[in-house]
């Protein structure tokens, strides 16, 4: 016998349409065109050789055997869509691998990840420390956290802050034998520099200072070394907003001057497009961006 089985997406777009009676609203919840589905519906009735709608008064109406085959295939719709609800429900437990650079995981994930397994018992996270998290979405790994201006092919990205660049040094500093009183009095004290001296050139150019000399100071290759360099006194750092925060609000650091830079780069939540409804991943997704949506609604950030 040969196989009469009607296209996947005509029967979609039949089935819709039976239950909303409108080709519109079909339309509408599939995301296409009102044309594509009554083009769906012709091909339908077409490949069965049964008239399966009819038009009254304006009204889109089932006809005798449109009404008979809409009640025996709903079901099935219905089937499909609890067995993939049941899927990604599974996809929900286990461990789930997020890949990120060490010092966003130590200056503010880890501290937060009591919260995620409160909620979600029954996943486990395992954290994968990487210098270049830009190109560590590897098999082996769900999630990524990634440091840049959100331009990446291949994978989904949702920001998470809007990212400052803020000076930050020890409060001894400020009551030191050079105390920090303006901007000029940099010229005083040590440039901790983070990965590059670029971003004190573009703080002092923002700011409106000329002639100070930022080709002085160490380099660190992370942010948390910076921080800990800073927090020691051993000079002032322009430090990431975020990872400076929790140094900021127990005392350890403290911001000698309000002006801030506004990042070019920012800190990027990254998975796989077609992973973003694992129930894992979508649940640890949705926990990060919450929080950081939690924490700048109660002014927590900078």
């Amino acid at each position: 016998m040969a196989n009469r089985l009607p296209p996947l997406n005509a029967l979609r777009a039949f089935e819709a349409s039976a239950r909303q009676l409108s080709f519109t609203r079909a339309a509408e919840e599939l995301f296409v065109t009102q044309a594509a589905i009554s083009h769906q519906i012709k091909s339908l009735e077409e490949h069965l050789g049964i008239k399966l709608f009819m038009r009254k008064n304006r009204a889109l109406l089932l006809t005798e055997e449109g009404q008979a085959y809409f009640l025996d295939i709903k079901d099935i719709f219905t089937s499909i869509n609890d067995a993939t609800e049941r899927l990604l429900a599974r996809g929900a437990k286990g461990a789930i691998t997020v890949s990120l650079q060490p010092s966003f995981a130590i200056q503010w994930l880890v501290p937060r990840l009591t919260a995620f397994n409160l909620l979600h018992p029954d996943i486990d996270v395992r954290i994968k420390a990487v210098d270049q998290p830009d190109n560590s979405l590897t098999e082996d790994v769900d999630v990524a956290i990634y440091n840049g201006r959100g331009r990446w092919p291949n994978v989904h990205a949702d920001q998470l802050h809007t990212e400052y660049l803020v000076p930050v040094c020890s409060p001894l500093l400020l009551s030191g034998k050079k105390p920090l009183y303006t901007v000029n009095d940099l010229a005083q004290h040590t440039l901790l520099h983070d990965t590059s001296r670029r971003d004190w050139k573009r703080w002092f150019k923002e700011v409106g200072v000329k002639g100070m000399n930022v080709n002085h100071g160490p380099i660190f290759s992370h942010s948390s070394m910076v921080l800990q360099a800073a927090i020691h006194g051993q000079g002032v750092a322009l430090a990431h907003s975020v990872l400076a925060k929790p140094d900021i609000d127990s005392g350890r650091l403290v911001q000698p001057f309000n002006d801030v830079l506004i990042s070019k780069n920012a800190y990027y939540i990254v998975c796989r497009e077609h992973q973003l409804d694992i129930g894992k991943i979508a649940a640890f997704r949705d926990w990060v961006l919450d929080t950081v949506a939690e924490e700048q609604d109660d002014g927590l950030m900078l």
